[in-house]
């Protein structure tokens, strides 16, 4: 049986190491200190381009979110399990009144709030400058990415949890988590344009390689969520918005829980054969 009050606990303790995790805030700031300087660029070019308001820096704002959030998920969750570990403080832990899944979820929980009280800053600091500019426009697609950010946030940290859980030493994971955000990123445009054209992939095979990448997935999301078709990302994703119309968000967002899910359940079988040491 779960233990609630442990697992709250934990989550009150991740919090805490959050604020003095260097990493977390050098993110945080970087992540806000960039999202403000796209919305400043954005509100400095409207007297030429027309109105800049949430829409237009949600444009900006995707592939920062693409190329920074995964980073700090990974990583973070890379660090977690492995980190403590090495450290000697996992066992301290688990001498606790706390069996292994509260451990988990405690842990699991409060870097998800983390990373996404991370991000609330950034978008709120970047929203409110907009607002005060008078860019007031397109808010609730404003919103709806903030959102989607949190779930590839979500996304990343699970998927980090689950190197941290497979490997022992804390540079091990970290090395793994920044090779595996290469490769996801590397897989993202460039890499699907190439490996269609090297082996003649068909569209739809093409849109099922794109759902398997989570960064794909919340692009996806979000320029639907922008501009309410994908024909900006061509053959494929028109036959995506035709093939799957209205089910294609809930397609989009139900895949993005499932990379929250089941990394985060095979980690908890990987430290539960392994336990803490």
């Amino acid at each position: 049986m779960l233990d609630f009050e442990n697992v709250y606990t934990l989550t009150q303790k991740e919090l805490r190491d959050a604020r003095h995790n260097r990493w977390f805030v050098l993110y945080a700031i970087a992540f806000t200190g960039l999202s403000l300087s796209l919305a400043w660029l954005a509100l400095s070019g409207a007297g030429n381009y027309g109105l800049a308001g949430f829409g237009r820096t949600s444009a900006s704002l995707i592939n920062l979110v693409l190329l920074i959030v995964p980073l700090m998920g990974l990583t973070l969750g890379a660090l977690s399990l492995a980190g403590e570990r090495e450290n000697g403080t996992l066992i301290y832990l688990m001498a606790q009144p706390v069996n292994q899944l509260e451990l988990l979820l405690g842990k699991f929980t409060g870097m998800a709030l983390a990373l996404m009280a991370a991000l609330g800053l950034g978008f709120g600091l970047t929203g409110l400058l907009i607002a005060v500019n008078g860019g007031g426009s397109q808010i609730s697609t404003y919103v709806v990415l903030l959102l989607l950010s949190c779930l590839l946030a979500v996304a990343s940290l699970s998927v980090g949890f689950l190197i941290s859980a497979a490997v022992t030493r804390s540079a091990t994971a970290v090395g793994l988590a920044l090779f595996l955000w290469l490769l996801l990123v590397f897989f993202g445009d460039l890499g699907l344009m190439g490996t269609a054209v090297i082996m003649q992939l068909s569209v739809h095979q093409l849109f099922a390689a794109a759902l398997a990448n989570p960064l794909q997935l919340f692009k996806l999301a979000a320029i639907l969520n922008l501009r309410q078709n994908l024909e900006v990302l061509g053959p494929a994703g028109v036959y995506a918005f035709r093939t799957y119309g209205s089910q294609l968000m809930p397609l989009l967002i139900g895949l993005l829980f499932f990379w929250v899910l089941i990394p985060f359940v095979l980690a908890a079988q990987i430290f539960k054969r392994k336990g803490v040491l």
